[in-house]
């Protein structure tokens, strides 16, 4: 690791100012925070000192997601060996079969490390055309308007892929990334400016642009021509019963989009959050009490025609992309709410959004990402009214 810093040392002074590269230190800086930390300090007051920079708080995140990620391997390999297995006329892609051959594994779904390979192949070239294809944006605003890269791509880049189905064509993928980065992020002045979840606004872009293969009603598991509707669609319509059971739903052993299936993972990334101080457990609970009232009301209401009225909040915690959203989305510091008090109405307002979106619509059964969107652009309004609650609340007791 010596040899490498001092390889990094060395090649400083073609980026800096005046040298042969400088248009491309954005990168280079990029490369040497990403290995190592950053060796600019500070010494004089007044700053406030914390050990807690912006890329280790990143860095957490992704750690968060280590649980989530792990169950979308397992999860996608086993839907898909269950989906072959069911079709004795189906062959997998030549690539798949030459490498399970490679390895000596059978596309069997009893198997543990035949799903988490198979449900790798799956994952990782939608991550890679994600990073691939967000890294060339993010450098080139980087290099145009002559600032850092920020590590907040890495975490986009790991949400996006796991807010998605399987078998998405990639040149969707990368589609969907640029709207992203680019429409979400970019345009609003970059990191830190933007007003609307990148990772999100690229996964609404898609839904918008393509609603015959993403849609709320239908996934995919992993194989060709073979589509399947979500345990949420399946309460929508009357005609249809759950073929799942909840505990299969809370482990993550359902179709879905590769990282949503999963609310036990999620629930460990979640306390790893709360308990590192990265994610606001104001903004989980106020989200899991918004839902609760909301579902709970339709509960009492009832419906002979909306079978969705019937969905208990359990249900609703399991199902869809609740509980990633609520812990790996809602949460983005960026886009929330900010004062304390108004996380608890940003939160509150989403759970009741999203059971909204659910039962009132049952053709759109998922809700998750137009509630989180939408408040994302209510987030400062919201601050807005808390921020003046408060200096008018200090200037009465003042006066008093």
């Amino acid at each position: 690791m010596k040899f490498l810093r001092n390889f990094l040392d060395n090649q400083e002074k073609h980026f800096k100012e005046g040298g042969k590269l400088e248009q491309l230190f954005p990168l280079y800086e990029a490369i040497d925070t990403f290995l190592y930390t950053s060796g600019e300090v500070t010494y004089k007051a007044s700053h406030v000192r914390d050990g807690l920079d912006l890329k280790r708080m990143m860095l957490m995140v992704i750690y968060a997601l280590i649980p989530t990620i792990i169950m979308a391997l397992y999860n996608t390999g086993y839907q898909a060996n269950l989906a072959i297995s069911g079709l004795s006329s189906y062959e997998p892609s030549g690539w798949q079969q030459h490498f399970f051959s490679w390895m000596g594994l059978s596309f069997d779904a009893s198997s543990i490390l035949s799903n988490m390979v198979l449900g790798a192949l799956y994952f990782l070239p939608v991550y890679l055309v994600t990073v691939a294809v967000g890294g060339l944006w993010e450098v080139l605003f980087a290099v145009v308007r002559k600032h850092e890269i920020n590590e907040g791509f890495f975490v986009t880049s790991m949400l996006f892929p796991l807010i998605l189905p399987p078998d998405i064509p990639y040149w969707q993928v990368a589609l969907g990334v640029s709207f992203g980065v680019v429409i979400g992020k970019e345009v609003f002045g970059g990191v830190g400016m933007n007003i609307l979840n990148p990772a999100l606004t690229g996964r609404a872009f898609l839904f918008f642009a393509y609603p015959a293969q993403i849609s709320g009603d239908k996934v995919w598991i992993a194989v060709d021509g073979l589509s399947q509707a979500t345990p949420l669609a399946q309460l929508a319509d009357s005609a249809m019963h759950l073929s799942y059971s909840w505990w299969d739903a809370f482990i993550g052993l359902i179709p879905g989009s590769m990282g949503e299936t999963s609310t036990l993972a999620i629930l460990i990334g979640a306390l790893i959050l709360i308990v590192t101080g990265i994610g606001s457990w104001r903004i989980m609970f106020s989200v899991l009490v918004g839902m609760i009232v909301m579902s709970l009301t339709f509960n009492w209401m009832g419906s002979s025609t909306n079978p969705m009225f019937a969905v208990t909040p359990i249900w609703h915690l399991v199902l869809g992309g609740f509980a990633f959203g609520t812990v790996f989305m809602a949460t983005d510091p960026v886009t929330a709410a900010i004062t304390e008090k108004g996380k608890y109405y940003y939160g509150f307002f989403i759970g009741i959004l999203v059971v909204l979106v659910r039962v009132v619509n049952p053709a759109f059964p998922e809700g998750m990402m137009l509630a989180i969107l939408l408040m994302n652009v209510f987030a400062p309004i919201i601050d807005r009214f808390v921020i003046k609650s408060n200096i008018k609340r200090r200037l009465a007791r003042n006066v008093q």
